[in-house]
């Protein structure tokens, strides 16, 4: 189903168009599969998408970057606010860390859509162990531009 995309958009349901722009971002999005985040579910103004944690992204005490967390959560909240075919951008975005993440654990970051008026949106995305704890929480603004993801 990444290529289901190619059949157009007018003829998808809000579901369809939502995997359909999330493969269509993947397939150009070379940061995302550099670092092994994959997309594990998408809807309509949501995304799931998950990481795991290698040694090339530890820093300095032994635990995961930062920025690779907040580089996931940026990667579900442009999922999310793509997911209706509209190109989307960041306007701007912050995180909060609670817990460090280390080596070979396998994190998921769930983006949701907290508002969406007009060309500007909020999405809250929680950064999550496999077992639930939370990491990180990120909240992102989003700005609509010109043009569609496909």
């Amino acid at each position: 189903a990444a290529l289901s995309w190619r059949i157009g958009a007018d003829a998808m349901n809000s579901q369809e168009l939502a995997s359909a722009s999330a493969a269509a971002l993947y397939e150009r999005d070379t940061a995302a599969r550099s670092l092994g985040i994959r997309v594990e579910e998408v809807a309509p103004g949501r995304a799931s998408l998950s990481m795991t944690v290698v040694d090339t992204m530890a820093n300095g005490h032994g635990i995961c970057h930062g920025g690779y967390i907040f580089t996931l959560a940026d990667t579900a909240f442009a999922y999310a606010c793509n997911s209706r075919n509209a190109s989307t951008v960041a306007a701007g975005a912050r995180i909060d860390f609670l817990a460090p993440a280390r080596l070979g654990e396998r994190l998921l970051a769930t983006a949701s859509e907290v508002s969406l008026r007009g060309r500007n949106g909020v999405y809250d995305v929680v950064v999550s162990r496999e077992d639930g704890e939370r990491l990180a929480l990120f909240r992102g603004n989003s700005f609509r531009i010109e043009g569609s993801v496909f």
